[in-house]
């Protein structure tokens, strides 16, 4: 018999915010280490080695009373991984260079594998019944520890070497920030950290949304295997990353950022009409949409900071730019979309279709904002890019 894990809803969720608070500060002083000391893949997989050991650990703690030991370990792992996934990108795109590929081309179907693995999982632990288990920490930790060996393998990707004298911002590998002096570059920045709010929103209650149909539906395929219907979004993410190097050349980042956002109203209220019964077509067209929502802003904003930045500040610049986005855009997501569920919460019953409405409507707004405020010409960029060729 498989042990289950006895921690309660607010306290599973408590867990999950520990991304987002590890995000605040660890994405961009680990990428201030790549940058300046250490190389960056060493960093990586040093970062997954702890990981995996701490997952490890926390396997052996199930019990609600031992819950603030979990809480504490499961922060720690946060802590080693988020960094992961933006030093993942500043390997990926060193590495692509080194070997004379086109970064924007030829790094979404090497990415795509990564979604690959994430629906793997998903399903493995769904179909084993893992889901409430030690079992799936068992899993992630022994992912978490292959991947972290495989990194000292890979070629190196060391610190740009800089003699020129500093100032004290770039001595503590502050200078990613000066990014924000560029009008372009703040006001990217600025929606990234909203669109990551929009993301935290789905991570926070797609889960329970669809698990507050028991009692409705509780023989329905959605109800009785949530991952697998969640995983539909991970495949969509599949095709929709492939897509990418397409619609950035055909369309700019501005364009493909708008489509993100208008992808993100229509993931909102098809969850707002949807059911699990007669509205499952609704859910199901929600998940598909979500690839485009993640992708298109995540995929290509993570491109896009990486040919704005200069090469000394690539691994800092990608930190800053998870910084915004599951950091202060997670935090802020799951902090003011709590209160927007509570609000439409009465006698501990939510009003589901009025909560996802309200996000859509949030949505909509950043849709009409940002094609106003984001200046940046596609046709300008690749015309002066044609020039320095």
């Amino acid at each position: 018999m498989i042990v289950q894990l006895q921690f309660t809803g607010s306290q599973v969720g408590a867990v999950y915010a520990t991304m987002g608070i590890a995000s605040l500060f660890m994405p961009a002083l680990m990428g201030i280490v790549a940058d300046r000391w250490l190389n960056a893949e060493r960093v990586f997989g040093t970062l997954h080695i702890i990981g995996a050991l701490l997952l490890l650990w926390a396997s052996t703690i199930t019990s609600v009373n031992h819950y603030p030991l979990f809480y504490l370990i499961m922060l720690f792992n946060s802590m080693a991984f988020m960094p992961t996934i933006a030093l993942n990108n500043t390997v990926s795109y060193i590495v692509l260079e080194k070997n004379q590929y086109d970064i924007v081309k030829d790094f979404p179907p090497i990415r795509v594998w990564g979604t690959v693995g994430f629906i793997a999982a998903m399903w493995l632990v769904d179909l084993l019944g893992f889901t409430k288990s030690p079992m799936q920490l068992y899993v992630s930790a022994g992912s978490g520890l292959l991947l972290g060996i495989y990194a000292f393998t890979m070629p190196a990707c060391k610190p740009v070497p800089n003699t020129e004298k500093k100032n004290w911002m770039q001595a503590l590998g502050l200078d990613a920030f000066v990014l924000f002096k560029q009008q372009k570059m703040l006001v990217f920045f600025i929606f990234a950290l909203l669109l990551g709010a929009a993301l935290q929103i789905t991570n926070a209650f797609g889960g329970a949304f669809l698990d507050d149909f028991k009692k409705t539906y509780p023989d329905s395929f959605a109800v009785k295997h949530t991952n697998l219907l969640l995983s539909i979004s991970q495949i969509s993410e599949t095709l929709f990353i492939l897509a990418i190097p397409f619609f950035l050349q055909k369309f700019g980042i501005k364009k493909v950022m708008l489509m993100s956002i208008l992808a993100w109203v229509l993931r909102f209220a098809l969850f707002g009409i949807g059911n699990p019964g007669e509205g499952l077509h609704w859910l199901v067209l929600s998940m598909i949409i979500y690839g485009m929502a993640f992708d298109f802003f995540n995929i290509s904003g993570s491109l896009f900071v990486e040919k704005e930045a200069d090469v000394s500040i690539r691994a800092s610049a990608q930190g800053l730019f998870m910084l915004m986005t599951n950091g202060i855009g997670a935090y802020m997501g799951g902090t003011i979309s709590g209160m927007v569920v509570d609000y439409f919460t009465q006698n501990g019953v939510k009003n589901w279709p009025a909560i996802w409405f309200s996000f859509a409507g949030y949505a909509l707004a950043l849709a009409i904002l940002f094609p106003i405020v984001f200046k940046y010409n596609h046709n300008e960029a690749k015309q002066t890019a044609l020039k320095e060729y």
